[in-house]
């Protein structure tokens, strides 16, 4: 499945809403070509409990995913002030 059509119905469960068609392809941050829509509708409808379960990711995660990019970027930034002061 296109990854773009997988965000816009993932977009759309999280408002709780019921994928459909058209407000699938409302979602869409990119043009998608209709038949690919259309099978993404289909595959939610014909099993939308898996498509909760792939869905639902634990936030622990994502916060743990943003924190360790943070300590990185600190990182290098107390580098680069490091090597500025020892020129001053």
């Amino acid at each position: 499945m296109n990854p773009v059509v997988f965000e816009a119905i993932k977009a759309l469960l999280a408002q709780n809403k019921t994928p459909t068609v058209a407000l699938t392809k409302s979602m869409l941050s990119e043009p998608v070509p209709m038949p690919m829509i259309i099978a993404a509708v289909s595959q939610y409808k014909n099993n939308p409990e898996a498509f909760k379960n792939m869905v639902i990711e634990p936030s622990t995660q994502i916060s743990q995913q943003k924190s360790s990019q943070l300590d990185r970027i600190e990182q290098k930034l107390d580098k680069l002030l490091a090597l500025l002061e020892a020129k001053k």
